[in-house]
């Protein structure tokens, strides 16, 4: 019996490699918000359903980028990340876990970015090397637009918002001329 313990230490069981959460609130029934991380792969994937303010978002820690799909502008929406702006990834999963348990955590966390309207792109092969294949998948095919982080602009109205609701919200606005 001692050996089969011992040789149980040795081949450990590993850790799930995907966990999906349940990010929806009780305060609002029209939004519906889910997160699956895979730490084999390094990434969050983040969905919102909220009718035409719906959006897609991919954490991507391994290349370094966020790309939010919004559904209502029909286009991506995609950022560099920088370590003083973004949890890593252990601490998105433990935010959305305390979150998905105890219902009430909110962290007050805004990332104010934007983008200049009219000048999106469309990525090349050697684009998608540097974004990787989640990006790729995301947003392929569509209208990308840089984004570049700003402060919290005086005028709100044209903003959208993406990211993890109540754990990172990305605010994305037009860069208003």
């Amino acid at each position: 019996m001692a050996a089969i313990l011992a040789l149980l230490g040795v081949f450990s069981i590993p850790t799930l490699a995907l966990k999906t959460y349940d990010l929806s609130g009780p305060e609002n029934a029209f939004v519906t918000a889910t997160m699956t991380i895979d730490n084999s792969k390094n990434v969050a994937d983040v969905h919102i359903r909220s009718g035409i303010y719906s959006s897609d978002t991919i954490f991507d820690y391994w290349h370094g980028y966020i790309a939010t799909r919004m559904f209502s502008r029909n286009a991506c929406f995609i950022l560099k990340m920088d370590k003083k702006s973004f949890p890593e990834i252990q601490e998105i999963g433990r935010r959305a876990y305390e979150k998905q348990t105890l219902k009430k955590i909110f962290s007050p966390t805004n990332l104010w970015v934007q983008y200049t309207p009219g000048n999106s792109v469309i990525a090349n092969i050697k684009d998608w090397f540097m974004y990787g294949s989640a990006i790729e998948h995301l947003c392929k095919d569509l209208p990308i637009y840089k984004l570049v982080k700003t402060e919290a602009p005086l005028n709100t109205q044209h903003c959208a918002d993406a990211g993890i609701p109540s754990i990172l919200g990305i605010k994305i606005c037009p860069k208003l001329v």
